[in-house]
């Protein structure tokens, strides 16, 4: 009974997704919740319902081979099911007769009865075939629109992302990529220093130190409710990525660090490298600003500092394009963007993105990171940070800013303790998920030193 429960809430999940424009990672613990899932069924209705949104590219043209006819003329509920159950059949191995069976009775028990024969039929054809021979008779070819089908990107993703490793010197890396794209992310939380021992933490959840952040507690799996740390705000999950690149800022050194400095986070919500800033300037004198656009998530920084001294972070509702307020020393742009490095965690993020958000967003990236460089004091850094890979919202921005790139490579090197060398060819930092294990974040260090 159970997984016909975890199924449902899937199916929810991907609903909720599809027709309300939700994101999976903030709805799915409700939907969990309600339903009263824990462990182990949790986590198969999470597996089902990111790996359907992820890879519903692919499912779509084997449905649509399945049951000759357009997976967009299915009422979406009947799709979201045939999503489920190729799913179980392609990637889960579940026996054929048992994805048959369980999708129909999904169907019956989610108000798509009408629907079961339909769904019969198709699942009879799915499991006729293997998924590798799904793969030859639906995108057999070497095309960028067959690894597109096969990898389950849209097509300007695939180009894009190709771009950027051809950029940066791994032009052979493209399909390596993508498959990191579709391999669940492990949690990874961050122990605030100051706040809660790395090692302390890792043992109290029976996880692992990560390799490159300081840090980092990487956990094999599960929910991190319960974490008397976690619940605390000494620690929080955030990418291992994301706190190497945060702590970089405050690690490099256009100029030597000094007490009683004063720190931006421009783009700060909802507040894991705030945090992560803050608990570090308390050890260093220093004191944070952070500003968020949305007052939902301007609250959303608030809770994430809430361990920390009350006077160290102040949290400000501004357009980061357009407030003003004196100079800073050290500044964090995490600009808004595409996303696309990140894929990983947000399973619905690689559909729900197009060409012409890439458009819009290197505008708004612009805007800020200007906005930011008249705020940075003589010999301050600048940290220019995206959550995505793509050239347009990296080094084409950078470029595009007057400001003058210091080494980032040596600031990685210093929060991670390796060479700078093993940061690829400088002076920006640009973080790979099949390489690093690590959302692929991009980092450039920036100085108006030398302003042009």
């Amino acid at each position: 009974m159970s997984g016909d429960a975890a199924r449902a809430a899937a199916l929810d999940c991907i609903l909720a997704v599809t027709l309300d424009d939700a994101y999976a990672n903030l709805v799915m613990p409700r939907i969990l919740a309600d339903a009263g899932l824990r462990g182990r069924d949790a986590g198969f209705a999470t597996e089902l319902a990111y790996g359907a949104l992820r890879m519903q590219g692919l499912y779509d043209e084997i449905i649509a081979e399945a049951s000759g006819r357009a997976p967009e003329d299915l009422q979406m509920r009947v799709r979201g099911i045939l999503w489920i159950g190729a799913h179980q059949a392609l990637e889960l191995d579940t026996p054929p007769h048992a994805a048959v069976s369980e999708t129909v009775q999904l169907a019956k028990d989610t108000g798509a009865e009408r629907a079961s024969g339909l769904v019969n039929a198709v699942m009879r054809r799915i499991t006729g075939r293997s998924r590798e021979e799904w793969l030859d008779r639906v995108a057999g070819g070497d095309s960028r629109d067959d690894l597109s089908i096969r990898m389950s990107h849209p097509r300007w993703v695939v180009t894009e992302l190709e771009h950027a490793l051809a950029e940066h010197g791994r032009g052979d890396d493209l399909e390596a990529l993508l498959a990191a794209n579709n391999e669940p992310a492990r949690v990874t939380l961050v122990a605030r220093p100051g706040l809660v021992d790395r090692d302390a933490l890792a043992h109290a959840v029976g996880g692992e130190p990560t390799r490159w952040s300081p840090y980092g507690v990487s956990l094999s799996g599960g929910s991190v409710r319960g974490i008397d740390d976690v619940d605390a705000g000494r620690a929080a999950v955030q990418d291992e990525g994301s706190q190497v690149v945060a702590a970089a800022v405050t690690a490099a050194a256009a100029r030597p660090a000094s007490d009683g400095e004063r720190w931006l986070d421009a783009c700060s919500g909802p507040g894991g490298k705030t945090a992560l800033l803050g608990a570090i300037a308390v050890g260093r004198g220093a004191s944070v600003t952070a500003l968020e656009l949305h007052a939902h998530r301007a609250d959303l920084v608030r809770r994430h500092v809430r361990a920390l001294p009350h006077d160290v972070v102040r949290v400000i509702k501004a357009d980061a394009s357009a407030w003003h307020e004196g100079t800073f020393d050290r500044i964090v742009v995490d600009a808004p963007c595409t996303g696309l490095g990140a894929l990983r965690r947000r399973p619905e993020a690689r559909w729900r993105r197009s060409w012409s958000d890439l458009d819009d967003l290197v505008v708004v990236q612009a805007d800020i990171l200007d906005n930011a460089a008249r705020m940075l004091a003589p010999g301050g850094v600048l940290a220019y940070i995206t959550c995505s890979p793509v050239l347009a919202e990296t080094r084409d921005i950078v470029a595009r800013s007057g400001l003058t790139q210091i080494d980032a490579r040596a600031a990685v090197a210093e929060v991670t303790g390796t060479e700078i060398g093993a940061w690829g060819e400088g002076p920006d930092v640009q973080l790979w998920t099949h390489l690093h294990g690590t959302d692929s974040m991009y980092l450039a260090l920036l100085t108006r030193d030398a302003r042009v």
